[in-house]
């Protein structure tokens, strides 16, 4: 038996045989000479082969949206505009004109050269494209006669998928009555096959690296997508507690859907509100539905990452619009933009820093490039016009900062007072704490804004010095590191005495493990992915505040961060003996 370790993007416990899908090789294609006489008729075919594409996609998008939702349909409206883009659609036709290829070989380079570029930089987001540009190249071809469309009628029932990527469409088409999971070597959790995998509801582990190359056909194989397992010829014993634990998790989730009309309030009547992070605008629509109260962090740096070029105010504004929208009255905190680190802008994505995570990211790029922040600005403004809405300005390390970001966002104000556009003119300011020098200077910044929202991805990372990313220190990272709660303690602290709301927006609020520990410090906020709301409702309603509270100031007064981490747990066990249900079995460490 051994285990492979991977990216988990949609949660569920699978036991299949494998199935190896080879990925397309562009470069396969034979490059094929045309005279001069034929360069018409080949760039006709080109033509041809996209328009049938493009009704194809208009196909799609319309079954999508029915069978997938909104947010996986968009996918192929994405897909429609790159068929569209001429700095795509040039260079093929150049290639055929000038070069004298066939409209197969001039459509497959122009792929290939892009995906190469793409799967060459640094940030993932880029890399995540590479499948949905071998998805468009694909469809092409196949319209040009030099592809098929992939056979599964062959595959039995119980199959999970193992391949080097797979592609939106691909991921899409998948006859779920016989694949019940897939695992790829590349990918990541943002990329559009991973919303397909969501929308599906499809059990996947992406960026497992070597799957196809240590994986057998046929072979027995489990895939954990809680905890981004995939392993191979289990024994028996491994097999029963899966089965178990398979059950259990069904019936937990089962259980979970009750909450979502009961308040999030602990056992001795005191309401902690619950909040979602989200990425894109659509994730906004199924946040009632999980039992949350609203947006407490939007993350609307990816509005640049899934796009060639940088965003313009309309395109911000419809963005926060479409998420007020899908709120339907519930609250919106937008996080200005987060780039850098390992989210690089289309200008800045061939001029990567040597030490990013300290470098040039968060305020610090949004102050030094004015134009883009005052774009964002002002569209968060007008939105601000249609529902309630804050604004909060990430990594902040002194009260310098603050100011300065603020004086631009009344100089925003001011901008859309001369345009006469409305906006809410009382809207709400607030930092994000995620250093430890934000944490200290706490009380100073209580003067000055209108929230705190204690980031603690970033906060554990900078206060312990550990990548959280980087797989020789990750186990290093541990939010409930006595310094680490310190921290927290002294930020509830500041804002309590100053009257003002903090909360935590960090991924740690859906941890059983830590969400009673920052119950404990104080915060009565937790904002996080809305898939996890309804477990932790269901943990919220079994905790009081006076256990918590005790576990958190003994949490504190360890030497070591693991002896921590293991008494909060255990008291956690204790307390809430089915506050782990629905996680994984404990097995070995992957190899």
């Amino acid at each position: 038996m051994r285990t492979l370790k991977g990216i988990p993007v949609t949660r569920g416990l699978v036991i299949g045989r494998a199935a190896i899908i080879e990925a397309p090789e562009l470069s396969r294609v034979a490059k094929r000479r045309i005279s001069p006489s034929d360069v018409e008729h080949e760039l006709e075919r080109l033509e041809a082969a996209l328009e049938k594409s493009v009704e194809e996609l208009n196909e799609l998008h319309a079954e999508a949206q029915v069978e997938l939702g909104t947010e996986a349909a968009k996918i192929f409206l994405f897909h429609i505009g790159a068929l569209r883009d001429r700095s795509l659609l040039d260079p093929m036709r150049k290639a055929i004109a000038e070069e004298h290829v066939a409209a197969e070989y001039a459509t497959a380079k122009t792929f290939g050269d892009l995906a190469r570029a793409f799967g060459q930089r640094p940030d993932t987001t880029f890399r995540s494209k590479v499948s949905d540009l071998n998805d468009l190249a694909d469809r092409v071809l196949r319209h040009l006669g030099a592809s098929k469309l992939a056979d599964h009628s062959h595959l039995a029932e119980d199959t999970v998928v193992i391949a080097p990527d797979l592609t939106p469409s691909q991921t899409a088409a998948f006859d779920r009555s016989k694949i019940v999971a897939f695992v790829t070597d590349l990918g990541g959790p943002t990329s559009h096959t991973a919303i397909v995998a969501r929308a599906l509801d499809l059990p996947a582990v992406v960026a497992c690296n070597t799957a196809t190359a240590e994986v057998d056909e046929g072979q027995t194989v489990i895939v954990d997508g809680q905890r981004g397992l995939v392993i191979l010829d289990p024994d028996e014993d491994t097999i029963a507690r899966y089965e178990r634990e398979r059950e259990r998790s069904d019936a937990y989730r089962v259980s979970l859907n009750e909450l979502a009309d009961l308040p999030a309030v602990t056992a001795d009547g005191v309401d902690i509100d619950l909040m979602a992070n989200i990425e894109f605008p659509m994730e906004a629509a199924a946040i009632g539905h999980m039992g949350g109260q609203g947006v407490g962090l939007y993350r609307t740096e990816f509005l640049f990452l899934t796009s060639d070029t940088e965003p313009t105010e309309e395109v911000h504004y419809q963005a926060y619009a479409e998420c007020v929208k899908n709120l339907d009255g519930m609250p919106l905190t937008i996080r200005t933009v987060d780039l850098g680190a390992d989210k690089y802008t289309q200008r800045r994505k061939d001029i990567p820093e040597r030490n990013p995570f300290l470098g040039l990211r968060s305020i610090r790029y949004c102050l030094q490039d004015l134009d883009m922040f005052r774009t964002q600005l002002r569209a968060i403004l007008r939105a601000s016009a249609l529902g309630p809405m804050r604004v909060m300005f990430p990594l902040v390390t002194s009260i310098t900062e603050f100011r300065q970001a603020k004086m631009l966002l009344h100089d925003a104000m001011e901008d859309l007072d001369d345009k006469g556009l409305a906006y809410d003119k009382d809207i709400k300011v607030g930092v994000m704490i995620e250093v430890p020098s934000a944490a200290l200077m706490a009380p100073t910044f209580a003067r000055e804004v209108d929230f705190f929202s204690i980031g603690t991805n970033d906060l554990v990372q900078y206060t312990l010095a550990v990548d959280r990313t980087n797989e020789r220190v990750a186990h290093m990272y541990n939010p409930a590191h006595p310094a680490v709660l310190k921290l927290i303690r002294t930020v509830v602290r500041a804002a309590d005495k100053r009257g003002i709301p903090v909360s935590c927006c960090g991924e740690a609020a859906a941890e059983p493990d830590i969400a009673p520990l920052l119950i404990g410090l104080g915060l009565r906020t937790l904002s996080l992915t809305a898939q996890g709301i309804p477990p932790l409702k269901r943990l919220i309603r079994s905790l009081d505040i006076e256990h918590c509270e005790r576990i958190a100031a003994k949490a504190m007064r360890f030497d070591s961060d693991s002896e921590a981490a293991a008494y909060v747990r255990d008291q956690i066990q204790r307390l809430v003996p089915d506050a782990f249900d629905g996680r994984s079995v404990d097995l070995p460490e992957s190899t």
